[in-house]
């Protein structure tokens, strides 16, 4: 399962330094606009503390993380959606992530050059959406016009229905508010909404760049990032990118803990982004675990078994039968396979059974 996170902002405001510190890719990161032209794109793990427990426990040949590909996309100015500054390029990358995060600069420094000459999170939040917003909004218009006649003269009901959801976006668009903003009120609307692949309805996570003395406890332009995004569906995540920087470099793990408790920080800024990008995207992960190996698998909150099993092999989905299923705390307290099932802790789940997430899964199939 492919999955994108496109790192989106202004100019200088720390993408590429952030890209750098989660992804295995290396961008180049510099103090001039438009650093970033082509999207840089590297794949990052999942950190997952179960994942390691049950290496610990089943000691195999190999242990595979869950993945999440990290898009780096140049700088946005005002007029992108003309065609100002890399404004079409960096709308075509766009339109290919599955969610957005959005970096703010909420730092001073003198010495670090602002496309606009002045901190203010909230405004280069606001040229962001706009751009966006605009472009959406050409995007819906040019689709209200083709439905309409479908709807009007040709009786098409699924028109009818698309025609209405155009109109929620339209509206929501016209008074400056993104396509998230909008309330979906049934399942066939939010496939609909799928479908349409506007900029302003992917999920967005804020993820406001701090000075270090700032990383723990934000500051006063991080206070109005959240005041400006609390209608918003969306979340914010306070982060240090220079320091982050600085911890990546550590290669020694309680040397970066070290680091991180002088700080006050549990765990860095980057282990709580990444875990957010995954959360932002609505997914989940379930687990095989035995000698050979021990893998996370990615699957979309609410899938159900036989979609699980294809995410292993498209054979396992055509031809399922049923899925053996233990719980995590299950597996940690008895250890093995065999003692789990001896316990009954085993369970047989059919079609229907819903994956939760932590579930370690063994699947029977018939091809």
């Amino acid at each position: 399962m492919s999955l994108k996170c496109g790192i989106v902002g202004l100019p200088n405001v720390g993408k590429s330094t952030l890209f750098n510190c989660v992804s295995s890719g290396k961008a180049q990161s510099a103090n001039f606009p438009f650093c970033t032209i082509d999207p840089n794109i590297g794949s990052t793990p999942v950190p997952d503390r179960r994942l390691d427990v049950l290496t610990e426990i089943c000691s195999p040949k190999r242990t595979i993380p869950a993945t999440v590909e990290i898009v780096d996309i140049a700088g946005l100015v005002k007029g992108a959606s003309k065609g100002e500054g890399l404004g079409n390029q960096f709308l075509a990358n766009i339109r290919e992530t599955d969610a957005i995060l959005h970096v703010l600069r909420c730092f001073d420094g003198g010495n670090i050059v602002h496309v606009d000459g002045s901190v203010d999170p909230v405004r280069d939040k606001e040229v962001v959406d706009t751009e966006l917003q605009i472009k959406d909004l050409e995007t819906v218009e040019n689709r209200i016009r083709k439905v309409e006649k479908q709807a009007t003269t040709g009786g098409d009901k699924d028109a009818k229905k698309l025609l209405v959801l155009l109109q929620k976006y339209r509206e929501a668009l016209l008074q400056g508010r993104s396509c998230r903003t909008v309330a979906l009120d049934t399942p066939e609307e939010a496939e609909m909404s799928r479908e349409l692949f506007l900029l302003t309805d992917k999920p967005v996570l804020y993820v406001c760049n701090v000075d270090e003395g700032s990383a723990v406890s934000g500051n006063r332009y991080v206070d109005a990032v959240r005041e400006a995004v609390k209608d918003e569906n969306a979340e914010i995540l306070v982060i240090a990118a220079k320091t982050e920087a600085e911890i990546a470099e550590i290669e020694e793990y309680e040397d970066r803990k070290m680091f991180l408790e002088e700080m006050g920080l549990e765990e860095s800024g980057v282990v709580r982004l990444i875990q957010s990008a995954y959360k932002l995207l609505g997914l989940r992960t379930f687990f095989t675990a035995g000698a050979d190996e021990c893998r996370a698998w990615t699957i979309h909150a609410g899938d159900k078994a036989p979609r699980a099993a294809g995410v292993i092999h498209t054979d396992f989905e055509k031809g399922f039968i049923r899925a053996e299923v233990i719980k995590y705390e299950d597996f940690v307290q008895y250890r093995t396979e065999a003692a789990v099932r001896a316990a009954g802790k085993m369970g047989i789940e059919g079609k229907d059974y819903v994956v939760q997430d932590g579930d370690i899964m063994h699947f029977l199939f018939n091809v």
